[in-house]
């Protein structure tokens, strides 16, 4: 765990850098004395209701934006593609001065920027990627494939794979196949796992290794649920399981319930070790109870800050800060983005990077 500890404190100090460096934006009024107004409607679309995190993303951006001057319109897709792109349509023909979008569907959204671009709309890519389209002006995200780079090594460092311990049992999930970020996720995983799987300390009884055999449409916790009750039943009826990766908080969930079914979660037989993504109340609560082990902390409030800058800089004549351009290829031109750091949090450092930052309140927690 001592090497869980240093990279904590390691991404925790990345984070206060980044948040240094965004002093160094342009700010408010240096943009607006370059040129434009603060005027007009901003287009925020978000893809769902049902993880807090995005509700919590557009409240962020709303507030920013309505505290700059701009009015705002905010939308969700409730993960369903049609709804959002028919949302976004709508909103370009209202006439908003520029649109905020994190897709559904990262490549559903081509023509209708396309409209977009037509009536001289630029387009922010929130957290994910949109695909196959030229009108995408720049993309706020995280270090997605450090995301999994975080889970990963914290399986490593939790087994002691490092000091030669095992051999192992793991099961892989991966998240929605349309969502760009994904594929990040998990080959930044994989970037650590894959060495163990080839030595065999490391061993998936399963033999679902690929992405394709592993993802979960639109990161549904049900499903994630669905399949775990299936590995368990096929492969584990015999020994047990040691380690899942799990991208996300909603699926873990869902993993989790299929392990406590199956006998698991008792002093007998203990939860494997449980990975996740976006420090979501539930999920927290979880990993303080002893269940989920570990979740990666993504500060919505940042991300929300850096998307209102590039949107507030392109609308006012500044310069959208971008640190990153080169990584995030759309399949039609590399999208210049603003990347932030992620942050694993386990039972040891919640308290320091949850409630000290005042992203939750003790209350809450408890």
């Amino acid at each position: 765990m001592r090497k869980s500890f240093v990279r904590v404190v390691g991404a925790l100090a990345a984070v206060a850098v980044l948040t240094s460096v965004g002093c160094g934006r342009s700010t408010p009024t240096e943009a607006a004395q370059s040129g434009g107004e603060r005027t007009g409607t901003v287009g925020i679309a978000m893809p769902t209701k049902s993880s807090e995190r995005w509700v919590a993303d557009g409240d962020n951006m709303a507030e920013q934006f309505q505290s700059l001057g701009y009015e705002t319109d905010l939308q969700y897709g409730d993960d369903v593609v049609q709804n959002q792109v028919s949302q976004v349509e709508n909103m370009i023909t209202k006439g908003v001065r520029v649109l905020v979008i994190a897709p559904i569907d990262g490549s559903s959204l081509t023509n209708t920027l396309q409209r977009a671009a037509d009536a001289g709309i630029p387009v922010v890519s929130y957290d994910r990627l949109i695909r196959g389209s030229e009108n995408v002006d720049y993309y706020a995200t995280f270090d997605n494939f450090q995301v999994g780079v975080l889970q990963a090594s914290y399986i490593v460092d939790t087994l002691g794979l490092e000091q030669n311990e095992g051999p192992f049992t793991v099961e892989l999930f991966a998240g929605s196949p349309d969502d760009n970020n994904a594929t990040f996720f998990f080959d930044g995983a994989m970037s650590v796992l894959q060495p163990y799987i080839d030595s065999g300390k490391l061993v998936i009884r399963s033999g679902q290794t690929s992405f394709d055999q592993v993802a979960t449409l639109r990161w549904d916790g049900g499903l994630a649920q669905s399949r775990m009750d299936n590995l368990l039943s096929r492969s584990y009826t015999s020994g047990r399981l040691d380690a899942v990766l799990s991208p996300y908080d909603g699926m873990s969930l869902g993993i989790i319930s299929a392990l406590k079914s199956s006998g698991y979660g008792t002093p007998a037989n203990p939860l494997p070790v449980v990975t996740g993504q976006d420090a979501e109340l539930a999920s927290v609560k979880s990993i303080i109870a002893g269940e989920q082990t570990q979740t990666v902390f993504k500060d919505t409030r940042e991300l929300a800050k850096a998307a209102v800058q590039m949107a507030d800089s392109l609308l006012t004549g500044g310069s959208p800060e971008v640190n990153d351009t080169n990584t995030y290829d759309n399949g039609t031109k590399v999208v210049p983005a603003y990347l932030l750091e992620p942050v694993s949090v386990d039972k040891n450092n919640y308290q320091n990077a949850l409630v000290e930052s005042g992203y939750y309140t003790a209350a809450q927690v408890a």
